[in-house]
């Protein structure tokens, strides 16, 4: 028997770094220079994070992943409680959101990051300990619980509604990878798919005198034109952006609209890849997570147990949905959530444990005979 470890995969990975530090670089060194003086300091900031991450994703992944099984239960409820954390004189807020805790050094910790992670650990242990009983409602339920816990958490405590969503998601495809039925699920998310439209159109009409500023982004999703002092603004900026850059795009550091479009740098940057590659550079960017995910997904096929199976069908769940939702807010097909775009938007915390899911991956594929 031979060992594997998925090469491709770090192929893909460090391709998917390098393009990305290229395109925060064009899109970040005009604020950089006015906010920081320096046209390289977000460049700076993310090439440190990704350094602790490959140093990091190095020890991961030549860890036996079937340890998680003993501290996933203790992981998850720290989660939980750095969370609460940000509800302390240790959170800090950023740009009119508190969801970070301070550290050290200046530096900051988002800690609903944490929470996904927990997710992807804890939820398995759960479905393995079940065994056949997650074909029940009672086993469905006792997961739903958990998962629905943890994303209660990151939306009580930290405020930020995309991550709950990414968090519950996670839960769910979970469930829905290892129970034998499709049709209830197919079922459900059609329902769920009408009934959300229906409430969109109801809420459209309802909603223009409301404070909510959640439900306040829906009338702008709607109409940006007519809100763009209310976050259309941003949204608008960002379409302009991705139509001006036609198919090949106006040329690498060419970009217009990032002098304008506010924090350009995290969940916009798409729409700078958009202009200045083109629509074919965009195409590239999803080819690489389409490559990405085709590879999470062997390694979860061909994984040696259950449990390793999972892990990483967690972590093609967490890429997924972020991913599409991240391009679905930049072409305004939802509302704005602030969900960044992986391996391509900047960002410290996001970063760092994102490379840790890749080591827990190339863990688990280490384990492929």
């Amino acid at each position: 028997m031979v060992r594997f470890f998925d090469y491709n995969l770090l192929t893909i990975l460090i391709s998917l770094i390098c393009f990305g530090l290229v395109m925060l670089y064009s899109s970040s060194a005009y604020g950089a220079l006015l906010r920081h003086g320096d046209s390289m300091h977000y460049f700076k900031r993310q090439l440190f994070f990704y350094a602790v991450g490959f140093v990091g994703m190095y020890v991961i992944a030549k860890i036996d992943y079937h340890i998680y099984i003993r501290w996933a239960r203790q992981i998850y409820f720290l989660s939980i409680f750095a969370m609460a954390l940000v509800k302390t004189p240790l959170g800090k807020e950023v740009n009119g959101a508190r969801r970070w805790i301070r550290l050290p050094f200046d530096q900051q910790l988002q800690p609903a990051e944490i929470a996904k992670i927990a997710i992807i650990l804890f939820i398995p242990v759960l479905i393995c300990n079940l065994g056949k009983d997650i074909k029940s409602f009672k086993g469905i339920r006792q997961i739903l619980a958990w998962g629905g816990v943890s994303a209660g958490c990151v939306l009580v405590l930290t405020e930020n509604l995309s991550t709950a969503v990414i968090v519950m998601g996670i839960t769910c495809i979970m469930i829905f990878v290892v129970h034998p039925k499709t049709k209830p699920f197919v079922a459900l998310v059609g329902a769920g798919a009408v009934l959300l439209l229906a409430a969109v159109k109801v809420m459209s009409m309802t909603l223009k005198t409301s404070s909510n500023f959640r439900l306040r982004r829906i009338l702008v999703w709607l109409n940006p034109e007519e809100h763009t002092a209310e976050g259309g603004f941003q949204v608008l900026q960002g379409l302009y952006a991705v139509g001006s850059g036609g198919f090949f795009g106006k040329g690498l550091g060419n970009s217009a609209q990032k002098m304008i479009i506010p924090e350009v740098q995290n969940d916009m940057i798409l729409s700078i890849v958009c202009e200045e590659l083109g629509v074919f550079g965009a195409i590239i960017v999803l080819v690489l997570f389409g490559m990405l995910l085709y590879r999470l997904m062997f390694i979860a096929q061909n994984a040696p147990d259950m449990y390793g199976s999972l892990i990483v069908t967690g972590i093609f769940a967490h890429m997924a949905l972020q991913v599409v939702l991240n391009v679905a807010v930049v072409i305004n097909l939802i509302p704005t959530t602030g969900i960044t775009l992986p391996f391509i938007s900047y960002g410290g915390t996001a970063s760092v444990f994102i490379m840790a899911e890749m080591g827990i991956a190339l863990g688990v594929s280490g384990k492929i005979k």
